[in-house]
Parts: C-alpha cells; sequence; structure tokens
C-alpha cells in the first residue's frame, strides 16, 4: 500500500561493506520486561525478555526481518539496507545490495545464513526482488516490475523453491508472482481465481506479513484500506483465493489488517489498526481456527495499533505482537493480550529453536528470550 510504501523518506546510506561490532548499549536489556503481571508471563511461567542489540544503522528503519535461529537472522530496510548476523547480534555485516540505496527494502525470506529473498517495494520499478546464495557477497536481481499500476507489498515461501509475492490491486484484483526456483525467476499469475478487490482496498508493507504461508500449499494475504478488514486465503498456492472479513476495522485508508501468522493450516492470528498515531485502534487483534473462513475478535486485544506478529516457537498458544508503542503476549491463542514492553517494533520473526528476533525504527533490533 502507498501509505506505508512511499519513498518520501528516502536517503542515501552512508554505511559500507563491513562487520558493525556491538558497542555497550547491546548489552541492555528491555527494562520494562522485568516487572509485568504474571498473567503476562509465558506458558512455561517466565517472562519474554529481549536483549537490545547494536545494528551499527540507526538511520534505517527495518520492516523486513528474517530469523533463521538464535545466532542468525538477516534485517531489511531503507536507504537499500540489508543486514545480516551470524553471532546472535553481537556483530551485524551490511550485506547491502549494491546499487540499492534509493531503495526501500520491507520484506526479506532467508533459508539459512547464505541463501535470501529480500523485496523491494514501491510504484512501478521500484518494486525489485533480489536473491543471494553466497550471505549478501553478491546479489541477483530476479525480477523489476514494469507494469506502473503494480505495487508489490510482501512475500513468503512455502519451501526452499516454492514462493509467492503480492501487489496491491491491478485492474481491480490482486496480483500475485510466483517463484518455483528459490526466486531466481518470477511469473504473474492468472487473476481469475482472485476475487475483486473492494474499492481503495490493498496491502500494508508495514512488517513483511501481510502474505503469509503455512505448510506446502496455504498462503494468506491482509487487507486494509476498504470499507471492510479482509484476509484472502488460498490452498492451491495462489492459483484460487477467497475472501473473509474481520473484525478489525476497516473504513479508511489508514486502517486494516497489518500482519498475519498461522502455526498450522488452521490455527491464526491477525493484528492491524489504525497506524495514524493520533488515532485510536479498537479490536486491533482477530483469531481464526478454520483456516481464514472466519475470524473471532479478542476478548482483550492489543490495546494500540499493531503491525506485526509472530507464533512462540512449539507452542499452540503463546504469541508475540509488536507496534510503535509496544509489545503484547498473548498465552490463549490470541484470545487476551498483555502489554510486556513499551519499546518501539515494527516486525517480530521466530525460528524454530527459539530464537525470536524484532526489529524497527532507529537501527532498533533484539532478540526476544523467552
Amino acid at each position: 500500500m502507498r501509505l506505508l510504501g512511499n519513498t518520501r523518506d528516502k536517503r542515501r546510506t552512508g554505511l559500507t561493506r563491513r562487520t558493525v561490532t556491538a558497542g555497550a548499549a547491546a548489552a541492555a536489556a528491555l527494562a520494562a520486561l522485568t516487572a509485568v503481571p504474571a498473567a503476562a508471563h509465558g506458558p512455561d511461567g517466565r517472562t519474554p525478555h529481549g536483549e537490545l542489540k547494536d545494528s551499527g544503522a540507526p538511520e534505517a528503519r527495518f520492516r523486513g526481518l528474517a530469523a533463521v535461529s538464535r545466532n542468525t537472522a538477516w534485517l531489511a530496510g531503507t536507504q537499500g539496507t540489508v543486514l545480516r548476523t551470524t553471532d546472535g547480534g553481537a556483530s551485524w555485516r551490511n550485506v547491502s545490495p549494491a546499487g540499492a540505496a534509493e531503495l526501500q527494502f520491507r520484506d526479506i525470506e532467508a533459508f539459512d545464513a547464505r541463501r535470501a529473498v529480500v523485496l523491494a517495494i514501491g510504484e512501478g520499478e521500484a518494486s525489485r526482488v533480489y536473491r543471494t546464495a553466497d550471505g549478501g557477497a553478491t546479489w541477483t536481481e530476479s525480477f523489476r516490475n514494469t507494469d506502473a499500476k503494480a505495487f508489490y507489498d510482501c512475500l513468503t515461501f512455502f519451501d526452499r523453491r516454492h514462493g509467492l509475492a503480492m501487489s496491491d490491486p491491478v485492474d481491480g484484483k490482486f496480483r500475485i508472482l510466483s517463484t518455483a526456483d528459490g526466486g531466481r525467476s518470477w511469473k504473474v499469475l492468472p487473476n481469475k481465481g482472485m476475487p475483486a478487490a473492494l474499492d481503495g482496498e490493498a496491502g500494508f508493507a508495514a512488517s513483511g506479513q501481510c502474505l503469509v504461508s503455512s505448510g506446502p500449499r496455504d498462503v494468506w494475504l491482509a487487507t486494509g484500506g476498504g470499507a471492510r478488514a479482509r484476509v484472502l486465503h488460498s490452498g492451491d498456492r495462489g492459483l484460487t483465493w477467497t475472501a473473509s472479513d474481520t473484525p478489525i476495522p476497516g473504513g479508511a485508508s489508514a486502517k486494516g489488517v497489518f500482519a498475519l501468522a498461522f502455526r498450522d493450516r488452521a490455527h491464526g492470528l491477525a493484528v492491524g489498526g489504525d497506524y495514524n498515531a493520533d488515532q485510536p485502534s479498537p479490536r486491533a487483534g482477530a483469531r481464526t481456527a478454520d483456516a481464514g473462513r472466519s475470524w473471532q475478535p479478542a476478548a482483550n486485544p492489543p490495546p494500540a495499533y499493531r503491525s506485526g506478529v509472530a507464533w512462540l516457537p512449539h507452542s499452540r498458544t503463546a504469541a508475540l505482537a509488536v507496534g510503535p508503542t509496544g509489545t503484547d503476549l498473548t498465552t490463549d491463542g490470541g484470545r487476551t493480550w498483555r502489554t510486556v514492553d513499551t519499546g518501539s517494533y515494527d516486525t517480530v520473526d521466530c525460528a524454530a529453536d527459539g530464537g525470536c528476533w524484532a526489529a524497527g525504527e532507529k537501527g532498533r533490533v533484539a532478540r526476544l528470550e523467552h
């Protein structure tokens, strides 16, 4: 969506390809997590806590995040910036693609410490996909949008070969891009199986979570900006879709579902609201147990706009939601949420080994433990 995908804040990065060593601030704990009510504790009785890491990129805002493990993570953000750590955030290497300083990276999907695919968003040729197989030492541009009406927001992968990217509606329908070779090549899928978009409806390029997948074929697309905030679901890798309304409010260009997370093909979470800082965001969370056919509002939702959400690894009930005004924890599958931190983050992602990472404005990044 253009509201979060504009290029007015583009500035050339001053970083070079180098390793950035964490300073004294890297060891600072997230103070707000040390004194929260018992109801906000995780399923094992412990409170999730985070350790701030010095990314060395204070001018970048990171909305793209890929958690590979507790030690390895990738960040993607403004000014064409891509960073990678392989030592738990103690140091970060700037692996930004050459000549990309004017691009806005909003989503990154990583398969391991060497292979990753990153999405740049924007109108026309600003929407691009790059791929690396050597830890970011070199990148190959594998897709550049040539349709002035398209604006790509998010991407996701089912496995190491098959993935999708989504664009805001073109000629009245969301556009889906597909790869079957790990992001080396892409093709636009036919739109016959895509329902018509609502007036003003689009996706939010806020956290890399407006398009998410679970398992080998299921994928979900989050929308906002229309009269109703919806989630679209496909069970055949993007060929056919069904749309469902959510209880998260729509009705304005800044309102809707901003992020999705599915722990399996049935159970999912949606968060969002109104990203304008001076506007309230009631009913900012919802959940589904039937693959998104129906959505129930959270009985006690996040108290403000949230742009990212992730299930805690190996838990059927615990998840984190993040946004500019705080981090919330649910331990009952999204029915109720408790704020556990007031720091600003835009996105959150968890790896199978239990390592969760969060990132956001002013180069802010933390590894979250639970």
